[in-house]
């Protein structure tokens, strides 16, 4: 118990510091604060502290980690696919099996391990933060890897956040509304680089980009549940197996299929006519809000399992990676909406 409600301590001054303006105009979460504030304890007072705290770290970088993603389908509903159409969902499984392949082919490339590729791919292809920290019960990595991946992924979306609607506006991207729209949502890392993004692009929400492009983000989320279980599939068969596991044991996510349970449960909650609207939003943000503490707590655990010397163990190579994948959904994500919507 000591060692979760540490971390715990540590998730409730993420959320206060994510309250702090300048942390709010640079669209920070509460995840991404954590993760520095438990990255700030691994190289601090981690070495001053009971071992016996170490198993409560660990289980919130697992099985809080896990209930965190599933009740993160809270936030999507299946009408939201109906609602933005074909080219979209297209537009999107085409950027996630790209991003995957050239992800894992440029880390073969620059002779990085496997796992490293493939969570920094799996956190550009569909949601940041969140799929890494989906991908890490399957992938089974070391914490710090994890947390090089949610680095890139930050460094990136944020990047591209400010970048988009600096392209947009002085007419660089020869895009409509909605090509605009569909190709933020579709590319840009994080959830809230795309509603950063899509508000500086369309502040009074009258050219609707803000909305669409979230939706056609939200539509690559839902995403995330196949890739994992596919993902658990070609592991197995791909990796030599661990001491005391079968010959070819496969990885099943389970917590994947819970989560996409949970967006069938979300998504017939919202058209129930029977309850009212106010009592459902009050209903769904406090859901969100403690899975958005359940996660900060996840990202903190495995913050507090990184120091600074794994970084520096990992080198440049990460980083070069990202960078790699993050000229493919700029430049490829602009010619492939070109071509699909």
């Amino acid at each position: 118990m000591h060692g979760v409600l540490l971390i715990a301590l540590f998730s409730f001054s993420a959320f206060y510091i994510a309250e702090f303006q300048w942390v709010k105009a640079l669209y920070l979460s509460p995840l991404i604060v954590g993760i520095v504030l438990g990255m700030l304890y691994a190289n601090s007072l981690r070495n001053h502290l009971p071992d016996t705290w170490v198993p409560g770290i660990k289980f919130c970088s697992k099985q809080i980690l896990r209930l965190g993603i599933i009740l993160y389908g809270f936030r999507l509903t299946f009408q939201q696919v109906l609602d933005i159409g074909g080219p979209a969902i297209l537009m999107d499984t085409i950027i996630i099996c790209g991003t995957l392949a050239i992800g894992l082919l440029a880390g073969k490339a620059l002779k990085m391990d496997s796992d490293t590729s493939l969570m920094v791919s799996t956190g550009s292809a569909i949601c940041g933060a969140a799929a890494v920290l989906g991908a890490e019960p399957v992938v089974k990595c070391q914490p710090y890897k994890t947390a090089i991946a949610v680095s890139t992924v930050v460094i990136f979306g944020t990047i591209a956040m400010f970048l988009y609607p600096i392209m947009y506006r002085s007419g660089i991207l020869d895009l409509t509304d909605q090509q605009m729209a569909i190709y933020s949502g579709a590319t840009l890392h994080e959830v809230a680089h795309v509603v950063g993004a899509g508000n500086a692009m369309d502040p009074t929400g009258a050219l609707s980009i803000a909305d669409s492009a979230t939706i056609t983000k939200m539509i690559r989320v839902m995403m995330l549940a196949p890739v994992l279980v596919i993902m658990g599939f070609v592991l197995s068969k791909v990796r030599k197996p661990k001491p005391g596991e079968g010959k070819g044991k496969i990885s099943i996510p389970w917590f994947a299929f819970y989560f996409l349970i949970v967006i069938g449960i979300n998504s017939w909650l919202q058209s129930a006519a029977f309850i009212p609207a106010d009592t459902l939003r009050s209903l769904t943000d406090g859901i969100n809000a403690f899975d958005t503490f359940l996660l900060t707590m996840a990202m903190t655990a495995l913050g507090a399992e990184t120091s600074i010397d794994k970084f520096k163990q990992a080198g440049a190579k990460p980083f070069v990676l990202a960078f790699i994948i993050f000229a493919w959904l700029v430049l490829g994500g602009y010619y492939l909406v070109k071509w699909l919507v």
